[in-house]
């Protein structure tokens, strides 16, 4: 019996071109040009939902949290709220079986009215209002992450008298360079977060926890930056938080159980980009922890880690309409309807993404163009030179990957333009998340006249 075999439909087969690497897992050809994203053509998405619209791959995220869970099933993980939440995020990190790291009280209020269990949150961040403080004593939060030396005794007197003590830990600076920009780097003393080794303040601030009875120190926090590629800056700050932890025994004769390393997880925007290895990252800092905590003759603490973006930032995908095409100073700008409200990353810290054509077939050649906003600010650049077909024009559709993770959490209403819709897609449905903010959303908080 002869096998004939036939080249599948050209409408399935992608250009050679085309890398999707760091597109969901779930990605896929669809007819007509189109890509698919959990089964969802994304020109249907656009026209369903209108643009711009994010699109989060609900799988691409379970399966990320069940990554983590393997790699490291010996540690809490809890995933980073900042980078994006909603509630049906929260159900699924919770279902997961992730814990849940929050900076502020609405955070936290939106996981625990989800149904997110209180102890399995963390709450921590520079300058944590008397609200945010008040809210995560009064709904039990597991751990407050202590900033500063004036945290102590705000927090200490929110305690009630014979109530349980709150579970607490310190945010140690460990001196460690690492990060993709200097506005994302948090490992050394010339940044707003923490108590630094370096001066004595971590060692100070232990000295006035253990004074507050309302208060029980539990363990070490640190969190060196964002977009860390390597491995070798974690455990250069574990080494730093371990010989902290010795003397700590040493003075007061107490073993702290618990060590948070934070996250920061690299993740790559653009084919060819380097992400942090998560097992090679498991692997070494199991070990480094074990021969660490033997060297100074401690028993191994209970390990934390806080990945946000590397959980959720790949699973996210941004939709764009080509508004207008304009060529001037010998390049081609693309006004898409969307911009800096909805990502303001570009602007703030040079972020890179990969832009494509989706919705239809590609026949022109490329050329380098840029991808421009529509917002009132010339540093409204989405992506910069990127290879775009000769023929783009308006109503083309551009679709962005890699947008889960801090887009609509930094979004903003600058010139008035509402936040756009999240949908989620599995298994060839699409639902809606948050819906798109109306202009009587913004108009219904101003009240003057």
């Amino acid at each position: 019996m002869s096998i004939v075999t036939s080249a599948p439909p050209a409408s399935s087969v992608l250009p050679p071109e085309d890398d999707l690497s760091v597109w969901p897992a779930s990605t896929d050809a669809a007819p007509g040009g189109d890509l698919s994203v959990g089964g969802v053509p994304l020109a249907e998405a656009a026209d369903r939902f209108g643009t711009p619209l994010y699109v989060l791959d609900e799988d691409e995220v379970r399966s990320r949290c069940r990554m983590y869970r393997a790699a490291f099933p010996d540690a809490d993980v809890v995933y980073a709220a900042k980078a994006y939440l909603s509630r049906a995020v929260a159900r699924w990190i919770r279902e997961e079986g992730l814990g849940l790291d929050v900076c502020s009280a609405g955070e936290l209020e939106l996981a625990v009215t989800s149904g997110f269990p209180p102890d399995r949150i963390l709450l921590h961040g520079n300058a944590k209002s008397p609200e945010d403080l008040r809210t995560a004593v009064r709904l039990g939060v597991g751990r407050i992450v202590i900033d500063s030396a004036t945290e102590i005794a705000r927090l200490a007197t929110l305690v009630p008298p014979g109530d349980e003590p709150q579970r607490v830990m310190l945010r140690v600076v460990p001196g460690v360079v690492a990060g993709g920009h200097p506005s994302i780097r948090t490992g050394t003393d010339d940044q707003k977060f923490g108590l630094s080794l370096t001066d004595g303040s971590a060692q100070h601030a232990v000295d006035r926890v253990l004074g507050q009875p309302g208060l029980r120190l539990t363990g070490l926090h640190c969190h060196i930056g964002s977009q860390v590629t390597t491995v070798k800056p974690y455990l250069a700050a574990l080494r730093r938080l371990i010989g902290l932890m010795a003397r700590i025994r040493d003075q007061y004769g107490i073993v702290l159980p618990e060590l948070d390393l934070g996250g920061g997880h690299a993740v790559a925007y653009r084919p060819g980009e380097s992400a942090l290895d998560i097992t090679a990252l498991a692997t070494r800092v199991r070990a480094e922890l074990a021969d660490g905590c033997a060297r100074a003759a401690l028993p191994v603490p209970r390990l934390t880690l806080e990945p946000g973006r590397a959980v959720i930032g790949p699973a996210g995908v941004a939709l764009y309409r080509v508004l207008a095409v304009k060529h001037t100073g010998g390049r081609t700008l693309v006004a898409v309807d969307g911009g800096m409200s909805d990502n303001p990353r570009p602007a703030l810290y040079g972020v890179r993404y990969a832009p494509r054509l989706v919705g239809r077939a590609r026949t022109a050649a490329t050329t380098a163009m840029d991808v421009v906003g529509r917002y009132c600010e010339a540093g409204d650049i989405l992506a910069a030179d990127v290879p775009l077909p000769d023929d783009i024009h308006p109503g083309d559709l551009l679709a962005v990957p890699v947008a889960g993770a801090y887009h609509l959490s930094m979004a903003s209403t600058y010139n008035m333009v509402g936040r756009p819709p999240v949908i989620a897609v599995s298994d060839g449905t699409a639902r809606l998340l948050v819906r798109r903010e109306s202009l009587s959303d913004m108009s219904a908080r101003d009240v003057g006249e």
